[in-house]
């Protein structure tokens, strides 16, 4: 059975089991003074660790005069500590063949490590170090204000990944989940320390920290690593009984512009766009029903836009269905990359795909093959300690609950033609907003793609 992960009524200095040996490795929580998070699965039949530190901060966190400073952090916090210089952090992992690097979303900023089991205590050393004790000194602050100013110019660049953030602009407008995660060039070009350094201090609190770690661990070890960690960076106080802070987004989400269309013009070869509409929250319990749907609609070689406009006649490379969800609020979209002058048909054909789902839904074999892409892809995906990892951390942040691996399963099997189709019309009858990227002059041509 699942448990429910949000720990707030679980005292400090108290463990939990969340999951037993039945539902694959044991999987535990801790809670310690300040309210930081330690959740652990057992995998004693491999011989490495993945330990991931969590922060419940992303750019949608951000005001907008600090637009991208989640993600400036992440590369900050690699720059140097009050023990360790950059090469050092660097050179520690790589003497013992560890992984480390990190990652940041618009909800959450992850710092992970994977090693030999023997050197989890080396892992947890170093990237507690780094993540609780950065100096942020100014010379690194200059120097990576550049490399974060190419990143946006080599993201800019792809026009395939240029196209999603228009999109999410468009769809969200001027709100944190509109904004692009690296920022913008005024945005980074205008940071100071001074910003930085109070947004890092405020967010990166025990409270809003989750600690996840699988592997060949024993639960009790990784809690005093990580107790002695925070303990030397004082941000534990065994005084404290604070409960955690979660990293909760109230409210009912921005509001979408519906049946509006960006162009971005660019001298390119092919043009790139995005077609969607507002999706549903990460939490909704209908997140196995759309799981379905996505992969039936666009998640693979035998979905139905992939045959329709790839396979049948050959209009695009790359074409997709796509659906991310946020605490709040999501999207559904789809993807195509195509020549310019086939865009009108890529646009066409994929109107009357959704078209066509929202008014007859999916065959029962189209049913059957989305639910195996989804069981498929999910317990494919957890065969490595890695993933696992993330589902715990993910499982605290944001979920609310830990479901074992077999209730997930029966949830997807649970999902039926009515479901699908119920969830098709609600979503995909809307007015759909659509972004273009391409030697593209004029919004007003495709305003027929969103009628």
């Amino acid at each position: 059975m699942s448990q429910r992960s949000v720990s707030a009524s679980q005292a400090p200095g108290t463990t939990r089991t969340l999951l037993k040996e039945g539902d694959g490795g044991v999987a535990r929580r801790t809670v310690l003074p300040g309210g930081l998070r330690i959740v652990t699965e057992t995998m004693p039949q491999v011989r490495s660790v993945s330990f991931g530190l969590w922060a419940g901060v992303g750019s949608r966190h951000e005001a907008p005069s600090l637009a991208g400073t989640s993600h400036y952090l992440e590369h900050l916090l690699f720059k140097g500590t009050r023990r360790r210089d950059a090469l050092q952090i660097s050179s520690a992992l790589d003497a013992v063949g560890g992984e480390m690097n990190a990652f940041t979303s618009k909800e959450y900023t992850c710092y992970y490590a994977r090693v030999l089991d023997q050197d989890l205590p080396l892992a947890v050393d170093v990237v507690c170090d780094m993540v609780t004790s950065s100096v942020l000194a100014a010379a690194d602050i200059e120097s990576e204000r550049g490399v974060i100013l190419e990143e946006i110019a080599m993201h800019d660049d792809d026009p395939s990944d240029a196209v999603h953030d228009l999109f999410a602009e468009q769809l969200w407008g001027d709100s944190p989940l509109g904004r692009p995660i690296l920022g913008t060039v005024d945005s980074i070009t205008s940071l100071t320390r001074r910003q930085i350094l109070g947004y890092y201090r405020r967010r990166y609190r025990p409270s809003n920290i989750v600690v996840a770690v699988t592997g060949n661990i024993d639960h009790r070890t990784v809690v005093r690593l990580v107790s002695k960690a925070f303990r030397q960076a004082g941000l534990l106080d065994d005084g404290d009984p604070s409960p955690p802070m979660l990293p909760r987004i109230g409210g009912t989400g921005p509001v979408p512009a519906l049946g509006a269309v960006r162009v971005a013009q660019r001298t390119t070869e092919q043009a790139n766009l995005v077609l969607g509409v507002p999706g549903i929250a990460r939490t909704d319990d209908r997140r196995f029903v759309l799981g379905v749907l996505n992969a039936a609609l666009g998640g693979g070689m035998s979905s139905r836009l992939f045959q329709e406009v790839r396979e049948k006649r050959g209009l695009a490379y790359a074409v997709y269905s796509f659906a991310s969800n946020y605490a709040d609020a999501g999207m559904l979209g789809v993807y195509a990359g195509c020549l310019p002058a086939k865009v009108h048909d890529v646009l066409g054909i994929c109107r009357d795909e959704l078209a066509k789902v929202v008014d007859a839904g999916l065959t029962d074999e189209e049913l059957e093959r989305g639910k195996g892409q989804v069981r498929g892809s999910l317990v494919l995906g957890l065969e490595d300690t890695g993933s696992r990892m993330g589902r715990l951390a993910k499982a605290e942040l944001v979920y609310g609950e830990l479901l074992s691996v077999d209730e997930i399963l029966a949830r997807i099997a649970s999902v039926t033609l009515d479901d699908v189709r119920a969830i098709a019309k609600e979503l995909l009858d809307a007015v759909p907003t659509l972004a273009v990227v391409g030697p593209f002059d004029d919004p007003d041509r495709f305003a027929s793609a969103v009628r």
